[in-house]
């Protein structure tokens, strides 16, 4: 089992499997899991409440996410007379971006862990903590469907409840659906394997490394969007996360920009006409490629980022904590970029039309 619970975007959701039952007793523990919050910071540095939500029975219980003064997040955690407070320190040029914040734990190894994520880069910043204690499933009930009894900031995006350890780190960006064409056609990108092959324009033919997939909520950064064809040459509609980038040449961006080549976060070029949200969906499954030099693939004939890590294999407890924590050591390369500039939305919306006209 995985999500159990989502908020977001006028809407809630709790799994019929673990709270459908009548007879589910409202003290179970919960003694593994994850909280996923994604918010804005307040530009202003004011304080923030992004989740607090206190009980008195079956016993006195409460759960308080902060955002404090100087950009730290605060969590704090009561069962009993029993207190849990843990306070991570994001950078400070993160207080106006987006945020995802994960709180994960695991009473029975004694293990939690608290990250801060900026969807729109790399920039990871995580925390092991003293062992947390398990929450009661009632809560999870009562944050996600009883919203009049739960405290919430106007700046929260969505939050979610997981059974799993929700891994940080590089994350994957297109649905399986999405075709990568390869030595022997397109093929679909959940399809392909280490070991399989893939053409790009300026490496010629090179192995696939590892995939990775994450089945996360379609909400805030994980929404999807349609990236609309014929715009920057697609030859067919394409499913991405907003963090995909399109790899845009010609001499046309040569001319605006003064670069061989851009990047364009799908994000950036939703205006109606494209790129639109493709809504209708309550869960995505997202795909990415692992390859030797971060190669673009392509698909529907468009150059996409393949997945970045950096060095991240330096960093044994990073890689662990990630999705790459099953890919053989000996696989992972070290990536450097490539120092495209990345378009905002006015440039990317600019070229688009520019290229429609």
């Amino acid at each position: 089992m995985s999500w159990i619970a989502t908020s977001g975007g006028g809407q809630s959701w709790i799994c019929p499997k673990v709270f459908g039952t009548a007879c589910a007793p409202r003290d179970a523990l919960m003694a593994r899991g994850s909280i996923v919050l994604e918010t804005r910071l307040s530009p202003e540095g004011r304080p923030q409440t992004l989740l607090h939500y206190e009980r008195r029975h079956p016993w006195n219980g409460s759960i308080s996410v902060r955002a404090v003064p100087g950009g730290s997040i605060a969590l704090v955690l009561t069962q009993n007379s029993e207190v849990f407070h843990t306070v991570l320190q994001p950078p400070h040029d993160a207080r106006t971006d987006v945020l995802r914040v994960t709180f994960s734990w695991d009473t029975r190894q004694r293990f939690g862990r608290i990250a801060v994520e900026r969807p729109e880069s790399d920039q990871v910043i995580e925390q092991s903590t003293p062992p947390p204690p398990p929450l009661l499933i009632e809560d999870i009930h009562t944050i996600a469907r009883r919203p009049q009894l739960r405290q919430m900031d106007e700046d929260v995006v969505f939050f979610a409840v997981s059974t799993d350890i929700e891994p940080i780190g590089p994350m994957p960006t297109l649905t399986g659906q999405v075709q990568v064409l390869t030595p022997t056609g397109y093929r679909a990108v959940g399809q392909l394997q280490c070991g399989d092959t893939i053409k790009t324009r300026e490496h010629g033919v090179v192995p696939v490394l590892h995939r990775v997939s994450r089945l996360v909520p379609a909400l805030g950064a994980f929404r999807p969007i349609r990236l609309r064809a014929p715009y920057f040459g697609l030859h067919r509609d394409l499913i991405v996360s907003p963090q995909q980038r399109l790899v845009i040449g010609g001499s046309d961006v040569e001319y605006l920009f003064g670069r061989e080549a851009v990047l364009i976060p799908a994000q950036s070029l939703v205006n109606g006409f494209a790129a639109v949200h493709e809504d209708g969906h309550r869960f995505v499954r997202y795909h990415q490629l692992l390859l030797p030099r971060h190669e673009p693939i392509i698909a529907a004939e468009a150059d996409l980022e393949s997945l970045y890590i950096g060095r991240l294999r330096r960093d044994r407890d990073r890689v662990a904590s990630s999705l790459l924590a099953d890919c053989p050591s000996g696989l992972l390369p070290e990536h450097a970029r490539a120092g495209l500039k990345v378009l905002g939305s006015f440039e990317a919306i600019t070229l688009a039309e520019a290229r429609a006209a």
